[in-house]
């Protein structure tokens, strides 16, 4: 929480000493700020290198991110943190196990190293072990983790340097979930691949998919958010529709039941802007609550 202190709590607490914050991202049990100026300040748990200071040490207030500037964006996975750079590289830090950093190896780094190959992005998304971008093409490529296919190249084989995903063109944005994926294309619709044991694909079943595939019934798409085993689209109209696990009410319809396919968030017609969590899901209102 970066308040000080190792104490939960349950409202909202400062973040001690931050201010001129124009961005902010949450990963398994860090968290990032990409302040005004470019840089990026972390706090949290730094097992992994998380917090990009140069050492392995946990910390409960912010630090700087060691020589990092330029920053346009920023995305946390589980144990790891990219940046999107004004240059439209993306520069990467922490866990590296299965090659979510992009550097071309698996050895994690506690200060940040460029992606291998990569220019011309626009945007990022880092899932539990994996990283997308999506260039300014509109293609998206990934790299990390891919044992469900959560890289979309058709296949389960890890990678340390970025492949862009075949076929997939005419992408808006791109939400990187825990082993899964999701492209908003320009048409308002959305593609999914990876890990689908929660149906969190949204293409009507369970198995898992090593490229994209059509989410069912979604069109009128602005905005997508994905994390652990469940999805939700934000659509034109300021409704949202989740698919996926449901045993904690994530989807908000009102049941504990898992949906294969999507299904309206009850009671929700005014949605701004929307963030998935693990097990949780939260929509921001146009009267800023």
């Amino acid at each position: 929480l970066g308040d000080g202190t190792t104490a939960s709590k349950t409202s909202p607490v400062p973040v001690e000493g931050l201010t001129g914050v124009s961005g902010v991202t949450a990963g398994s049990q860090h968290s990032c700020a990409v302040l005004t100026d470019g840089t990026v300040a972390c706090w949290g748990q730094n097992v992994n290198g998380q917090l990009g200071d140069g050492t392995t040490v946990s910390k409960t207030t912010s630090v700087a991110v060691k020589g990092l500037t330029g920053v346009q964006g920023i995305s946390a996975g589980y144990y790891h943190t990219c940046a999107l750079l004004a240059d439209s590289t993306v520069a990467c830090w922490g866990n590296n196990g299965t090659g979510q950093l992009g550097n071309g190896t698996t050895a994690s780094k506690t200060s940040f190293v460029a992606v291998k190959g990569l220019a011309g992005a626009k945007a990022i998304a880092a899932g539990g072990f994996h990283t997308c971008a999506l260039h300014a093409s509109g293609t998206i490529a990934c790299w990390g983790d891919n044992d469900y296919g959560q890289l979309g190249d058709g296949t389960t084989v890890n990678k340390t340097t970025p492949g862009t995903i075949n076929g997939l063109t005419g992408v808006k944005s791109v939400a990187a979930g825990y082993k899964h994926a999701c492209a908003l294309l320009a048409d308002g619709t959305a593609d999914c691949w990876g890990s689908n044991d929660g149906s969190q694909l949204g293409d009507g079943d369970s198995a898992s998919k090593t490229g994209p595939v059509a989410v069912k019934g979604l069109t009128g798409t602005v905005a997508i958010a994905a994390l652990y085993k469940h999805t939700c689209a934000l659509q034109f109209d300021g409704t949202t529709a989740c698919w996926g696990s449901n045993d904690h009410g994530q989807l908000g319809d009102g049941t504990t039941e898992k949906r294969a396919t999507p299904v309206a968030v009850n009671g929700l017609t005014d949605a701004k802007a929307i963030a998935a969590g693990h097990s949780h899901t939260c929509a921001l209102l146009p009267d800023g609550t």
